[in-house]
């Protein structure tokens, strides 16, 4: 099957102000809620309209809307929108607004997106984020926050949220990052979603390389997701002036309650295990890069439970990459 991951064509309305149509890539700040993605073999990007500000006070707006139909048969492809595709929205509209400051940075997002049940209810949940940074001599400070609302695609109410934070400390030997995200979840009896969903947010840069959380598959219970606590510390050693060794250790826990399978009175501890992930990364040469990766993942019961399967407490992966990026044309 051919696909095509980008597309589009821009138009500068004046300095300031672009216009853009077509198949384009959303990523914004640390790309928490909206960001790329280049592991997956299909990439993501959007069918958007995009309108973009930006001057020279490092004041910038980004609004944008994608409306997505399943494909039919005329003449209902003339008359009939419906789009049963839960995994993706039937319609979004957004509006990000940024600010540069002296020592540091504000963002706040705004997204809208809806979901089209089998009935063909449209069903749309909002969220509103706020992320800054601030730097103050060797210490960076980052905080988030987000609030999920409206209603699933299973028609659900949604009361949701994200909190995360961490300070970066820099070193004569490494940077260190000590840092803490929250994102609520729902127990196995809940009415309620309480489950935030970070929708097109690049995952496997947050919680953990070995992807137990948030990438492509589910944790929690009676179909309700647990959430996810996760504390961390992370940092990179630079060996020589073209290598570098990135180690970061990941504590997990449910913020929801975890029972044990098949039962809502058994209660299991919150904790869902611990991760470590190594990469060795060196720049052979201006265009060509290798990295080594090493992950190591001790798991509890309670992740099996809100796996849904029993698995081993000891979980190892190890990966390489090789990136080649020729200059073919230069001026």
């Amino acid at each position: 099957m051919f696909n095509v991951f980008e597309a589009y064509g821009q138009y500068h309305l004046t300095p300031r102000l672009a216009v853009r149509v077509g198949r384009q890539v959303l990523d914004y700040d640390n790309a928490r809620f909206l960001g790329g993605l280049d592991w997956a073999q299909q990439g993501r990007s959007h069918d958007a309209l995009k309108l973009m500000y930006a001057d020279s006070s490092g004041f910038a707006v980004h609004g944008g809307a994608g409306f997505n139909q399943s494909f039919s048969l005329e003449p209902a492809k003339l008359t009939d929108t419906y789009y049963g595709g839960v995994d993706n929205y039937k319609s979004m509209e957004y509006l990000w607004l940024h600010k540069d400051l002296t020592r540091g940075k504000l963002s706040a997002l705004f997204f809208n997106d809806g979901r089209q049940h089998t009935d063909s209810t449209t069903y749309y949940r909002q969220t509103y984020g706020l992320t800054g940074e601030a730097t103050a001599g060797r210490a960076t400070l980052t905080a988030e926050a987000y609030y999920q609302t409206g209603y699933d695609a299973a028609s659900r109410a949604v009361r949701a949220y994200l909190a995360a934070s961490s300070v970066t400390l820099t070193t004569k030997l490494t940077p260190l990052t000590l840092g803490a995200d929250y994102l609520s979840g729902s127990d196995a009896t809940d009415s309620r979603n309480h489950a935030f969903v970070p929708l097109y947010g690049t995952n496997h840069a947050f919680y953990g390389h070995m992807d137990y959380f948030y990438v492509g598959n589910n944790h929690g219970q009676n179909g309700r997701t647990a959430g996810l606590a996760d504390f961390y510390l992370k940092t990179n050693f630079k060996l020589t002036p073209k290598t570098s060794l990135m180690a970061h250790l990941h504590h997990f826990e449910s913020p929801a309650a975890v029972y044990s399978p098949g039962t809502t009175d058994q209660a299991l501890s919150s904790r869902l295990g611990e991760e470590l992930d190594l990469v060795l990364n060196a720049n052979v040469s201006p265009d060509f890069n290798f990295k080594l990766g090493y992950s190591h993942f001790l798991a509890t019961a309670s992740l099996d439970a809100l796996k849904g399967r029993a698995g081993q407490a000891h979980n190892q992966w190890a990966w390489a990459m090789l990136t080649f990026k020729p200059v073919l044309f230069k001026n």
